[in-house]
């Protein structure tokens, strides 16, 4: 080969190479969205508790935002703000690191160390992990480095807040003597699910007794006391939804908006359950359809569900606080021993005392956090509840659902007013101490919708 035609060989694999361009995996925001919905598939299958739930949305969430408050100066780390989170280690390597790569490993791979059903999650962490080696392998090794550095980080905090010791503590102890008290329901007659979740390291709030609310009604079966007054509200609505069918507004209301992980259904002598998604599960939704219709990118998704997890994590705190200190009998108990031995609620009764209702502590809570997040007045269309079988239902903003999720309970014979009305008052108050007390943008500007 002479001189020139050399030159002309070399040049041409110079630009070759010039042209040939590395690639990169690209992380979306529907890959964080997706990851979501796995956990939250996986965690029906597993049947978690709704306190349980709410600590592992949490803590996926919180492993992944704080790479991305590390990356994106918009965002604050929640390091030192969160009881007990001292800041993760930074990257040794900087080159070839995909942050949001390492934000979604950390998500996918907490998320897998809390749940169950690790396999599942496991063939598809592996199929992602796969496709992105194929993309770029120094790129993913690097990433996975890192992420794993911040997983264990996020472990070793994880694991100091109580959780494994409240697996050993004594179940709840029933006292059949005293009438007021929590009593197990048909048709499991379930024990009292997490007695002890008060003594759980809450996130922000300083203890479980922080938002502790005002007492119930005092316990009478007087008619014209407080108490049996609500009492008989809710078997007076049930009544009316008998007369009314299934064109009552009240039954569909209570339907959508049941998210109990576990219902007992018998069949003669074969007793099954019917698995649903938590309250949790159902905001975390809810969620995911406002960051997908602001068109929220990675970053701003991974901010959204933070804020809205830790918000619902710590209300679930509070409210079992107040479960198990009022020990508050439940409706079907009372209307089944003194008024109507045949009556069933709507909705099947929660192996858990009544007072406050959960689902209105927490929806009130998640209400506050999504305003926050994307202003108020954001209507949506909420299609948490369609792989149930249930219709979509229109909502105008946050807190017109967060009112609607709490009166269901009612309609659904489960909860007396008190309890609705307490509730979402507790979980309001409870956000707003965390919206005004956790710092995560440096632009407080709401992610509009488009």
């Amino acid at each position: 080969m002479n001189r020139f035609k050399f030159t002309l060989l070399f040049a041409g694999l110079l630009l070759f190479s010039c042209n040939k361009e590395e690639k990169f995996a690209e992380i979306s925001a529907e890959d964080l969205h997706a990851s979501l919905d796995k956990v939250t598939n996986i965690m029906v299958h597993d049947i978690f508790s709704p306190p349980v739930a709410s600590r592992i949305y949490a803590y996926a969430n919180v492993a992944a935002y704080e790479i991305v408050a590390l990356s994106n100066p918009n965002y604050i780390s929640l390091a030192g703000q969160l009881n007990g989170l001292d800041s993760i280690p930074k990257p040794k390597q900087t080159s070839h690191l995909n942050y949001r790569m390492a934000a979604l490993m950390a998500h996918i791979e907490i998320g897998q160390h809390l749940i169950f059903s690790e396999e599942k999650m496991i063939q598809y962490k592996d199929s992602l992990y796969s496709n992105w080696k194929k993309t770029n392998s120094q790129e993913f090794e690097n990433s996975r480095t890192y992420a794993t550095e911040v997983i264990d980080h996020i472990k070793s905090w994880m694991d100091k807040d109580n959780y494994k010791q409240t697996r050993t503590m004594p179940k709840y102890t029933v006292k059949s003597d005293d009438p007021g008290r929590w009593q197990p329901t048909p048709p499991s007659y379930m024990d009292g699910i997490e007695p002890h979740w008060d003594k759980i390291r809450p996130f922000l709030i300083d203890t479980a007794s922080q938002f502790r609310p005002i007492p119930p009604p005092e316990f009478s079966m007087e008619k014209g006391s407080k108490f049996h007054d609500e009492l008989m509200e809710v078997y007076a609505i049930k009544n009316k939804m008998a007369e009314d069918g299934e064109e009552s507004e009240e039954l569909e209301i209570a339907k959508f908006w049941d998210c109990n992980p576990y219902v007992s259904v018998t069949r003669g002598h074969l007793m099954f359950a019917t698995k649903k998604i938590t309250p949790g599960g159902h905001w975390m939704g809810i969620a995911k359809i406002a960051s997908k219709k602001a068109n929220a990118d990675f970053e701003e998704s991974v901010y959204a569900y933070t804020k809205t997890s830790l918000a619902m994590a710590d209300a679930f705190i509070s409210c079992w606080d107040e479960k198990y200190r009022s020990n508050l009998v439940r409706p079907e108990t009372l209307i089944n021993k003194y008024i109507d031995e045949n009556w069933k609620p709507v909705l099947q009764t929660p192996p858990f005392p009544e007072y406050t209702s959960g689902h209105s502590v927490v929806s009130g809570a998640a209400a506050i956090a999504l305003t926050d997040i994307f202003g108020d007045n954001f209507s949506f269309s909420d299609d948490t509840e369609v792989i149930y079988g249930l219709p979509i239902r229109e909502f105008q903003s946050f807190n017109q659902a967060a009112q609607e999720a709490a009166m269901s309970r009612m309609y659904g014979g489960i909860h007396y007013r008190a309890a609705v009305e307490v509730g979402i008052d507790q979980g309001q108050r409870l956000g707003d101490y965390l919206m005004n007390n956790l710092k995560m943008k440096k632009s407080k500007d709401p992610i509009a919708a488009n």
